[in-house]
Formats: structure tokens, C-alpha cells, sequence
């Protein structure tokens, strides 16, 4: 245990997006997505564990070529939220899929704190990244099978 800096920008990098939710919320109607009661507490717990864990866990040996995965995961997933903004906001651009990724802004957060692991050699934060995507996948594929099917 022990703070690391990297750690909690990778967090803060992530996690601080969704705060946009907050100031720009959809301006489309939100259909009901009813999930199961554990993922949901598994989502939770995993967004908990991903923007605590990495900042008070001490890293391991860097491997620095591990930055350029964790990168790109979060500029592809920056330029998604680009474009929620930028296309109007709806509810569906947060679930839509892109190209064969049936649910890339739930993906690719998870794949950002897994590429941080490795880049941090922390075993910690690949476990918190896996208990984020064990729910937080499943949530948003439930949620988007609800706005397809919702007239």
C-alpha cells in the first residue's frame, strides 16, 4: 500500500468524464433499464474500486510500453464522449456500438485500468478493472438491449 501519483491521474482520467452526465445530461428521454440488483452492485463496487485502488496502491516495476494501450483506450473513449456531445446528447450515443464493440464506453474504461495494471505491474488494479467490467458490461448491455427495444 502506498499513494501513487499515476495511479490517481489514470483514475481521475477515467472515471472524471462521466461527470459530464452531471452538467450535460441527455436531452432524450431515459428508458427504464432494469438490471439485476448484483451486477449493479458489482458495477458500483468496480467504479469504487477503480478510482480508489489505483491511487493508494504503491506500482510495481513501470513497463512504460504499456502507456501507449492505456492511451489509446482513453482517447478512444474520450472521443466517444465527443461525440455524445457533439451529436446532441441522446441517451442512445452512450450505448451505441462501434464497429463490431457492442458496448464501447463501458469497454473501454475497463480496458484503460487494465492496460494501467500492467503499465504499473499492480496486480490490484487488474482485479479492480475485472470487478468493474464483471458488472459494469453486463449493465450497459442490458441498458442498451432496453433502448433497442424501445419504440
Amino acid at each position: 500500500m502506498g499513494f501513487s501519483p499515476l495511479g490517481l491521474v489514470v483514475s481521475i482520467a477515467a472515471l472524471a468524464p462521466n461527470l459530464l452526465l452531471i452538467w450535460f445530461p441527455p436531452r432524450d428521454q431515459t428508458p427504464a433499464a432494469h438490471a439485476p440488483r448484483p451486477l449493479e452492485w458489482l458495477e458500483r463496487a468496480g467504479q469504487a474500486l477503480c478510482l480508489v485502488l489505483p491511487a493508494i496502491t504503491r506500482p510495481g516495476n513501470i513497463v512504460w510500453w504499456w502507456t501507449l494501450p492505456a492511451a489509446i483506450a482513453l482517447v478512444a473513449y474520450y472521443a466517444l464522449w465527443t461525440r455524445y456531445l457533439i451529436d446532441g446528447r441522446l441517451h442512445t450515443l452512450l450505448y451505441e456500438p462501434l464497429w463490431r464493440v457492442p458496448v464501447p464506453m463501458a469497454i473501454l474504461p475497463v480496458g484503460v485500468f487494465l492496460a494501467t495494471a500492467a503499465w504499473l505491474s499492480n496486480p490490484w488494479i487488474a482485479a479492480a478493472a475485472l470487478v468493474l467490467g464483471a458488472g459494469h458490461v453486463p449493465v450497459a448491455i442490458i441498458t442498451s438491449r432496453t433502448i433497442a427495444s424501445t419504440p
